[in-house]
């Protein structure tokens, strides 16, 4: 028996009306779903497994209903297993969760019919070293960024990459991307648009007191060094805009990329630069 994982976003009122279709479908075509208490919350109660227990079931397919947040918690939570996901946008921008609602069936004939296509985005890893320990890591599909808090305050920071001092630098903030995450926080901040396809790590600083230091991009098997050298009150460490740890004097942040990746099913390629055109209007006067 196959079995579909649905992992939905709260607060969304159409989900009431889009779920109970989607399980109809599901279980015509021989799926069992397992839902996650989001979306359980829609349907007016019932069994539900939690995000972070779902691929101990083991699914064949995970279906996203929401928008890039929603897909991210998504990719974390699956960052072990290599089940494909198919991110159905309903959102406002949706780089990650490209495939609209009007296609959400079609995309899953596509899959049962062999039709769709597999993309492998790369993952970062994080490390954050306090007193010379790793006191906490993750799995990151976007980025990670260290930001100030309230105060209006820059950070002192230094960089190093492969154990090379690069620069020390006062800014708002330093935001470490993969190229899945260029087109996030990296793009508002200045960063470069980077290929999923492309092996990198993107450093993007966010404000820098000198306008000589810029965006670096780096190899996907180099590694990224932040020590933490001068912080105002509430500085954070943000992993995919989700989880937030309080950073303290004298942390390092270390970088690199994952062992593990994210499938993304595809019911057609579209590519990188279809997607620009379409969400960000390249091209148009």
């Amino acid at each position: 028996m196959f079995k579909a994982a649905i992992i939905s976003k709260p607060q969304k009122p159409e989900l009431a009306t889009i779920l109970p279709e989607l399980l109809q479908w599901l279980e015509s075509h021989g799926y069992v779903p397992l839902l996650d208490p989001h979306s359980v919350e829609y349907l007016g109660g019932g069994p539900s497994i939690p995000r972070e227990e779902m691929p101990q079931h083991h699914p064949n397919l995970i279906i996203v209903l929401g928008g890039d947040g929603t897909l991210l918690a998504a990719a974390r939570a699956f960052a072990h297993d290599p089940t494909p996901i198919l991110g159905v946008n309903l959102g406002s921008l949706g780089f990650l969760t490209e495939v609209p609602l009007t296609e959400l069936y079609p995309s899953l004939e596509a899959w049962c019919n062999n039709c769709a296509s597999i993309e492998v985005r790369d993952m970062m890893h994080a490390e954050l070293m306090r007193e010379g320990k790793v006191v906490k890591h993750w799995d990151a599909l976007n980025d990670i960024v260290i930001s100030k808090g309230s105060i209006a305050r820059m950070a002192d920071f230094s960089v190093e990459i492969d154990q090379q001092f690069v620069a020390t630098m006062r800014a708002d903030g330093i935001i470490v991307s993969t190229p899945t995450g260029s087109t996030a926080y990296n793009l508002a901040g200045g960063g470069p648009i980077v290929m999923p396809s492309v092996s990198a790590l993107v450093v993007t600083p966010i404000c820098p007191h000198l306008l000589t230091i810029r965006p670096i991009v780096v190899p996907g098997d180099a590694s990224v060094a932040i020590h933490i050298e001068g912080v105002p009150n509430l500085t954070y460490l943000t992993v995919d805009g989700q989880e937030a740890v309080e950073l303290q004097l004298g942390d390092e942040i270390r970088c690199r990329r994952s062992e593990r990746s994210v499938r993304l099913l595809r019911p057609r390629r579209n590519g990188l630069f279809s997607v620009l055109r379409s969400k960000l209007s390249w091209g148009e006067r």
